[in-house]
């Protein structure tokens, strides 16, 4: 399982979040605490919104502890939102094109979780994309999949809804081929302006997820980045957490749509 980091508010430097705290993500992706593994060496990325509405991307399939690039690049660059991510493949090449996050026009999203067996749905998980959507398909992440069907099922306009309807398409095809491992899915999407946190699983056991709010803005991360819960709240099984302005919001999901999700 992977690790990441979103923040949204008064600008600031990467690095304050990125590199500088007791149990960064740079720190866990040598020794994460909560995560399935301690190690999240296969690559890295960041996100992040400045003075143009599309974010600026960089990711590189080196570990984050080891990318001199990096930490001068977080020491330089200052935002008022941006994502971090640091990989743990769960079965796909470690290269950049598979390095979160992924992006669309304004779109930044990264993921935290798996697809169980996905490997036997790919290709017609796959063929569900359309292929105005697909031409951006760049790597081989069950990851980049959720994100462009998630697209072609309104998620521009429907965060919420468009992701729970990409999940029962998901579902559906994993029962078809029988399928019994679970899907999932702790995700982060923003637009630059609202920031979508998703904490689901179809066997109640999704990757970890907390926030924290302050006066400045809003963090959410995989791990606290200070090494101690005190000060951070957990995002609710089956829940969405959604942040605009530093507020953040916590939907939880209709009781229909958990089975699939």
């Amino acid at each position: 399982m992977c690790r990441f980091l979103a923040y949204s508010g008064e600008p600031v430097f990467l690095s304050d979040l990125v590199c500088a705290p007791t149990h960064s993500l740079v720190h866990q992706s040598l020794h994460a605490d909560e995560g399935k593994t301690e190690t999240n060496g296969d690559g890295f990325g960041i996100g992040w919104y400045a003075e143009r509405p599309e974010p600026g991307v960089y990711r590189d399939i080196s570990p984050a502890w080891s990318d001199e690039n990096l930490v001068n690049l977080c020491g330089q660059v200052r935002a008022r939102t941006f994502f971090a991510h640091v990989r743990a493949s769960t079965g796909t090449a470690t290269a950049r094109a598979n390095c979160h996050p992924f992006v669309h026009g304004r779109h930044l999203f990264m993921h935290n979780g798996q697809i169980g067996g996905y490997h036997r749905i790919k290709r017609r998980l796959e063929a569900l994309i359309p292929d105005a959507l697909y031409d951006n398909r760049r790597g081989s992440t069950d990851s980049e999949a959720i994100f462009l069907l998630a697209l072609a099922n309104g998620l521009e306009q429907d965060p919420v809804g468009a992701m729970a309807r990409t999940m029962k398409i998901i579902r559906g095809l994993m029962d078809e081929a029988a399928i019994c491992e679970p899907v999932r899915f702790t995700a982060l999407l923003t637009d630059g302006e609202t920031l979508t946190a998703y904490r689901w699983a179809c066997d109640g056991r999704p990757p970890s997820l907390y926030f924290r709010e302050g006066p400045g803005g809003i963090v959410v991360v995989s791990e606290p980045i200070d090494g101690c819960r005190e000060g951070w709240k957990v995002v609710p099984k089956d829940a969405t957490l959604r942040a605009r302005h530093g507020t953040a919001t916590i939907v939880e999901l209709p009781e229909r749509t958990r089975a699939a999700a």
